[in-house]
């Protein structure tokens, strides 16, 4: 925040989260700014509805079948525009929404806090203030622990509020406006960038394991729709043929299965598996005793797994023996090691070719399954040995780089999204001092924008 200037004079607020406020700010409880109500949808006098989500308040169909659906909406409640609203309920689910501007008349959930501005309040800096105390934590500390912590309406009022005078109010609101605009620009261009970069590696990916690294070699049809023509030595048998595929029985997770939050061996699940690595930030865990028993779905190093439902597509190579188990919706397959380098195995099984297929087969039309006979039953490149090593040890490099890429976009998406956090809390909670601030002209917006 170098480049604001703070205020003359600052007092105590007498709040941790909070801090110092300029001597002219009043600090008072929310109740003296909002009042709540809560006006039920009887007699279904409005059917616009409005959803809370991430990005803000936003419409939805009636019949949208997104979320929770109501059995009807004459419980739901009216909110005017201007009002905020407030999801105060399992707090500790840290994934979902918190905090919205509503901006037309709409229903919404009962389980929602709706706030009505009194006369003299500028809504979105209120929203910019409570939307702060989100961002940081603030109504998990006031609602407690537990997964069913919540805040009502009454302890929402109770908290104490910064209030500047109402043209500060709506200076700080337009500034923090346009500049969390600029910032949300920047962050979908990089983003944008990410995408093209995945793409860009996908191709690169898919290129390699169908076609090879000679572009001189005699191709051939490889009879399978989503793959086209493949080298001229290469075969195309099924998986079944050379690899062992199984999972865990549902008569072994019914009857033996045993999570133990200090086993040793931990129990992969879906989300675990991601393109070409695993991700262990939230494991389950089984006794070593359990993993020998269940061996068939025991994990060994150079296995591969996928997942058999959810999100199909990914896949990922174990590591180390002695140390992961497939849990119920996994399939694990060991390729015979005479004729298949692991990672070239990898590398197809993330494939777009091999993507197709598995979409192809997919048994469900609501939730993806992907069943383990056809599993065998699909494609698999088999080029010679020492080319498959070939093939790795270029992708190896080419991946790489794409990844190291991909990261540096992702690292300026995560300092530009703390820069709009603490501009935010800065400029509300009076920090930086804006009010010399003015609102370019729509030419010099345009050129900020297009940077």
């Amino acid at each position: 925040m170098v480049k604001y200037q703070a205020y003359a004079e600052y007092k105590d607020s007498g709040v941790q989260w909070i801090g110092n406020i300029p001597k002219d700010w009043k600090f008072l409880r929310g109740k003296w700014k909002f009042k709540s109500l809560k006006e039920v949808n009887r007699d279904l006098q409005c059917m616009d509805r409005l959803a809370l989500t991430m990005n803000g308040v936003i419409e939805r169909s009636i019949d949208s079948d997104e979320g929770l659906q109501p059995a009807e909406f004459s419980g739901y409640q009216i909110f005017e525009k201007d009002d905020l609203v407030f999801k105060l309920i399992d707090l500790e689910n840290f994934k979902t929404s918190r905090v919205g501007l509503v901006f037309k008349r709409g229903i919404m959930s009962p389980a929602y806090i709706r706030l009505k501005p009194f006369v003299g309040t500028d809504s979105k800096f209120f929203y910019y203030f409570y939307f702060d105390l989100y961002l940081r934590g603030v109504y998990n500390q006031i609602g407690g622990q537990g997964v069913r912590s919540a805040l009502n309406a009454t302890d929402l009022l109770e908290i104490e509020v910064c209030i500047p005078s109402l043209s500060e109010q709506k200076l700080i609101a337009n500034f923090l406006d346009h500049e969390t605009t600029k910032i949300d620009h920047l962050i979908e261009k990089q983003q944008q960038l990410i995408e093209l970069l995945k793409e860009k590696r996908q191709a690169v990916i898919s290129h390699a394991v169908t076609k090879g690294l000679d572009p001189n070699v005699p191709m051939k049809d490889s009879g399978v729709e989503w793959l086209g023509e493949v080298p001229e030595h290469w075969a195309i048998p099924q998986i079944g043929y050379h690899a062992e595929v199984t999972k865990l029985t549902g008569f072994e997770y019914t009857n033996l299965w045993a999570p133990n939050d200090d086993g040793e061996i931990i129990a992969l699940r879906g989300f675990n598996i991601q393109e070409r690595y695993l991700d262990l930030n939230k494991t389950e865990r089984i006794s070593q005793k359990l993993s020998y028993k269940l061996i068939r779905s025991k994990l060994y190093k150079n296995d591969l797994v996928l997942p058999c439902t959810g999100t199909l597509g990914n896949a990922a190579l174990i590591d180390k023996d002695n140390t992961y188990h497939i849990n119920q919706n996994i399939a694990k397959v060991t390729y015979d090691k005479k004729l298949f380098f692991p990672e070239f195995c990898l590398y197809w099984m993330t494939s777009l070719p091999f993507r197709q297929m598995i979409d192809f087969n997919n048994t469900s039309g609501m939730q993806p399954v992907l069943l383990i006979g056809d599993i065998r039953k699909l494609p698999i490149v088999l080029p010679p040995l020492s080319e498959q090593v070939e093939v790795v040890s270029y992708l190896n490099i080419k991946t790489q780089k794409f990844d190291s890429l991909i990261k540096k976009a992702e690292s300026a998406i995560s300092l530009m999204q703390e820069r709009r956090t603490a501009l935010i809390s800065a400029a509300v909670t009076g920090k930086i001092d804006v009010r010399n601030w003015q609102a370019p002209n729509v030419a010099e917006a345009d050129t900020e924008f297009s940077a």
